[in-house]
């Protein structure tokens, strides 16, 4: 590229091509300029007039894949490589045509890439085909938006299908896709004049509620479809985010009329308006997918409890997190029979109060879960308790409400796990029981008690089988003890003893046969 002082650019030929290196220059040139169209298209969103770049680097880009697909078009390049260099070719300019609403010229620049790709991936092993049907995969989306503009009708549900996939669509389709959704249920809301809930039937007249209604069907059909977590969440918060939307128009045509925030028609008492009952439909549909939306996060948080975590640095969930979505829903169960106009519905009622139970019986155990993680081993016992206490009122109220019930948690598996636990529970209390035991002895020995204080613990103490065995303190302490007493005999002097004349006479006259006698030992 010239020398040290100045620059002659040298293009690539096909005489330089004895080195596969010399095709990467052109391929790095083509995706340089596509890498700065995609992030010039981030940010036209806040600055239109990037626009024009956008679509200046893309013409760009198709030039230097053209100039590839040139290149490769030489005998030394082989086939394969061939085959790859048009199908790059065709993409880029699909993606030019589809900027321009080209719509035609887009879809067979796309069909075009999607046709090689499809044969490269049956002509090789399975390891390669994978690259070759992921690049079909990205292309599809694409192919049916330009058909449906094109004018197939039939193209919008294959659409909102590929929604539905893991991370959803991506890049120059994404918005133009959630645009073409909204668009057509703009088309359907016209014919769109009540709706039916609970028995009564409710007129809708705002645009936004009719959209928001079409849709929800379709949205929790995604939901129910949705292969992964992060899909699941993402159509949860965007039902959501509709829902609020609807609500809030609801509500800006309660404020004008003061009449209507009574709550009452035709002077009926306890009957709430038809605009309130519709307010109250949508703040149903609001709190019941909340709802949802915490119970599915849970189930998740509860798998990951049960695993153990691959990557340390990573933070582990804990049962805290578990009682913080339960009472999240509970919360919500509460709004739920607060509605007006459902006040004298008393299946309705029904229905929560047991929804109430099971998720308290849930958030009870989680609750028992963490006293176990420290230790406190009678508030957990009495914590499963009241988890059976719950589970056991669901089963005996039931009845016709089992149908509605069937989408939350299972009572009957909450029993059976609840029933291990307290097992497991007083083993293991038993068992730290045992060790606090073993602690304190040990804690015993290390004092350096002497055996002769300690007979009433066991511990095996391997010092006393040793020649310095700690038996008894030696030598042994001193310890106070009482002095003997001394007797001072004052009261000698005074005594008076008795007189002693009559046996010294009788001594006198036993004479020498008494004196024999009583050196022999016989007296009388």
């Amino acid at each position: 590229m010239g020398n040290r002082h100045k620059f002659i650019g040298k293009k690539v030929t096909e005489d330089l091509l004895t080195d596969n290196r010399y095709l990467l220059l052109v391929l790095m040139d083509a995706e340089r300029a596509w890498s700065y169209a995609m992030q010039l298209k981030q940010e036209a969103n806040t600055e239109p007039r990037k626009r024009f770049h956008l679509l200046s680097r893309l013409r760009k880009a198709v030039k230097h894949a053209e100039e590839l697909e040139r290149l490769c078009e030489s005998n030394r390049v082989d086939a394969k490589t061939k085959l790859e260099a048009q199908a790059y070719t065709a993409y880029l300019s699909g993606m030019l045509r589809f900027e321009h609403q080209e719509w035609k010229a887009a879809i067979e620049a796309f069909n075009k890439c999607k046709t090689i790709y499809e044969k490269l991936a049956s002509a090789f092993t399975e390891e390669q085909a994978v690259l070759y049907n992921q690049r079909v995969e990205e292309i599809s989306p694409n192919i049916r938006y330009c058909a449906y503009n094109i004018g197939d009708q039939s193209a919008i549900n294959e659409l909102m299908q590929m929604r539905l996939r893991s991370g959803g669509t991506e890049g120059l389709l994404a918005e133009k896709l959630e645009a073409l959704i909204t668009q057509t249920r703009a088309k359907q809301a016209a014919t769109m004049s009540e709706v039916e809930w609970r028995g009564r039937t409710v007129p809708v007249k705002i645009d936004k509620v009719r959209i928001f209604l079409l849709g929800l069907a379709d949205n929790e059909a995604a939901v129910a479809q949705a292969e992964s977590e992060e899909t699941k969440e993402r159509l949860f918060e965007s039902m959501l985010s509709e829902c609020r939307d609807a609500i809030q128009a609801v509500r800006e045509e309660l404020k004008p009329d003061q009449k209507q925030r009574d709550y009452t028609l035709d002077g009926e008492s306890g009957k709430v308006s038809n605009l309130q009952y519709l307010h109250s439909y949508l703040t149903y549909i609001k709190l019941s997918t909340a709802i949802r939306r915490n119970e599915n996060m849970a189930k998740g948080l509860q798998k990951a409890l049960q695993q153990q975590p691959e990557d340390d640095s990573k933070r582990s969930p804990r049962p805290q997190d578990l009682i913080r979505l339960y009472d999240i829903i509970l919360q919500n169960l509460v709004e739920l029979l607060q509605l007006p106009g459902l006040e004298e519905d008393r299946a309705f009622q029904k229905e929560i109060g047991l929804k109430t139970l099971v998720f308290k019986a849930y958030r009870c155990f989680f609750i028992a879960q963490s006293y176990v993680l420290v230790k406190k081993w009678s508030e957990a016992l009495v914590l499963y308790d009241r988890v059976l206490k719950y589970a056991n009122e669901v089963n005996s109220d039931a009845g016709a409400f089992r149908n509605s019930l069937k989408d939350l948690p299972d009572v009957q598996e909450l029993i059976t796990q609840v029933r291990s636990e307290k097992c497991s529970l007083q083993a293991a209390a038993i068992l730290d029981a045992s060790d606090s035991h073993q602690t304190e002895t040990s804690s015993q020995v290390k004092d350096n008690k002497p055996l002769v204080e300690r007979f009433e613990t066991f511990c095996l103490d391997p010092s006393l089988v040793t020649k310095q065995a700690n038996l008894v303190h030696f030598p042994p302490g001193f310890q106070p003890i009482p002095c003997k007493p001394l007797f001072f005999d004052l009261a000698l002097n005074h005594v008076a003893f008795p007189p002693l004349e009559d046996k010294l006479e009788q001594k006198t006259k036993s004479g020498l046969t008494g004196y024999i006698k009583g050196i022999f030992g016989f007296r009388s």
